[in-house]
């Protein structure tokens, strides 16, 4: 027992050094980007990149005056020594830069090798500027660090001001030279022992002061190059959402006009024929007219319903007459509804009542309509001679609808086109199946409108099951609900 608590705290002791290597090298090693942030990934490495090679020059003024006032003050030789290494690790950084502005390759894998040879890069710029700040330090003695602290703290702005589209390469720079910022005054402290009322402690606290403002005004520019990203996502977002509602406008002309032009042509050649017939002697022929011109009225009636139904809809005007409904009765009624329709295919309806009283609560007309288009596509996509069922039962708590068919069944990748407006497995003008692709989305829109849920299963070759889940209700009270209008702008 006694060895058992020796090795807990062993293993805690393990377990805590293994999460702290594990959170250190995910803060040192950059993860990539999940997919919805690559475009921004993207988009900062390379104004990154044309940031770095843009402020070339300026750089190139900024080393040749520090080398130029050391070689005057103190050193030619260390001022020419540091500003080889200076400029040796800016042309490896220039070159970086170059090579991400230029590259063909824009994957996510190369973007992370082209982000780890920049982080390379400005590492090893950073040194070369930490170097060149500690070797002029040690030459201008304790407490005379004015030139060096202030090469050091205009690098740390400068990178604050130009270097914040990549936070990690930033982060990179800032902590070496705010490291160099605090060693060289604790150095003076340390090395001279001073007192606290030495001036080398009022430097080392103007240094922290100093380096506070650095952090600060990094983290600015920071926020506002992220909100501009932001802000450039939203515009983005915006051109995206007009582009689609521009294709589901052409989508929806044409898929209205050719739901329109069938029945118009059938009944424009009805009435063609009823005009140029002789009525009195070719009375069978005058009722097949009549008979086309009425169905097909029926059929653009249906279709110009489904249109206004969805205009209230995204309106929110849509008006409900919520009461207790039963399913038995409910899918009764809406069996008898579609059978004419079934019989027309040879298509058995088969209904399956719950074996007790099933009641929820909804609007009786609009849930005969969200069974008719249910019941209706599940007959249009069997096969002659098959059935349909449709089912109504009491599972985890809640009422089901069923509605099942054994026909084409849906394909997979256009599993997402079921339920949205206008959008049909075949969309083109030539296919097999008319419809405005109307029915599915009001009847999901309606049942959400209901508190409850639609959804489908199916398997391609093997049928479709369509299914909604209501919550049961034990109330006799009727209710008239019109759905809350969106606020609109004052």
């Amino acid at each position: 027992m006694h060895a058992d608590q020796r090795r807990q705290p062993a293993q805690h002791r393990r377990s805590f050094l293994l999460r702290a290597s594990d959170r250190l090298r995910n803060l040192l090693i950059s993860k990539p980007p999940a997919e919805a942030q690559a475009r921004r990934f993207h988009q900062e490495i390379h104004d990154f990149a044309k940031g770095g090679v843009t402020l070339f020059w300026q750089r190139q003024g900024i080393y040749s005056g520090a080398a130029l006032l050391c070689g005057v003050y103190y050193s030619w030789p260390l001022a020419a020594f540091c500003y080889l290494l200076v400029q040796a690790a800016d042309l490896f950084d220039n070159t970086i830069c170059y090579q991400v502005i230029q590259r063909t390759d824009h994957s996510l894998r190369h973007s992370q090798r082209l982000l780890r040879r920049l982080s390379w890069a400005n590492a090893l710029s950073a040194a070369s500027v930490a170097t060149f700040t500690l070797l002029l330090a040690r030459l201008e003695g304790p407490g005379e660090h004015f030139m060096s602290l202030f090469f050091v703290f205009a690098a740390g702005l400068f990178a604050a001001v130009n270097n914040h589209q990549l936070p990690q390469i930033l982060a990179l720079r800032l902590i070496t030279y705010g490291c160099v910022f605090i060693y060289i005054p604790v150095s003076d402290i340390l090395r001279e022992n001073a007192p606290l009322e030495s001036k080398l402690w009022l430097h080392f606290a103007t240094a922290l002061f100093v380096l506070y403002f650095v952090l600060e005004c990094a983290a600015i520019f920071l926020r506002m190059y992220q909100r501009t990203l932001d802000h450039m996502d939203e515009l983005r977002s915006e051109r995206d959402k007009a582009r689609a509602g521009y294709e589901l406008k052409s989508q929806f002309v044409s898929v209205v006009s050719h739901e329109l032009r069938t029945p118009l042509t059938s009944i424009s050649g009805a009435l063609s024929l009823l005009r140029e017939t002789d009525l009195a002697q070719n009375p069978d022929s005058a009722g097949r007219m009549l008979d086309i011109a009425h169905k097909n009225s029926k059929r653009l009636g249906k279709l110009i319903n489904d249109l206004l139904d969805i205009q209230k809809m995204e309106a929110r005007k849509m008006v409900y007459d919520f009461a207790p409904v039963e399913l038995g009765a409910l899918i009764a009624e809406a069996a008898q509804s579609i059978t004419p329709y079934a019989s027309q295919r040879d298509i058995t309806v088969r209904t399956s009542p719950p074996a007790d009283p099933l009641w929820v609560r909804g609007d009786h007309q609009r849930l005969m309509q969200v069974l008719d288009n249910l019941l209706s596509n599940a007959v249009k996509f069997s096969h002659e001679g098959s059935y349909i069922e449709l089912v109504a039962r009491l599972e985890d708590g809640c009422a089901r609808l069923e509605v099942r068919d054994y026909g084409i069944g849906i394909p997979p990748e256009s599993s997402h086109l079921v339920f949205g407006m206008f959008q049909q497995v075949d969309a083109s003008d030539k296919r097999k199946f008319e419809g405005s692709g109307l029915g599915l989305s009001i009847a999901y829109q309606i049942t959400e409108d209901h508190g409850a849920s639609l959804d489908f299963d199916s398997k391609q070759g093997e049928g479709s099951c369509f299914f909604a889940v209501f919550p049961l209700c034990d109330t006799e009270e009727n209710t008239r609900v019109e759905l809350p209008q969106p606020a609109t702008a004052n």
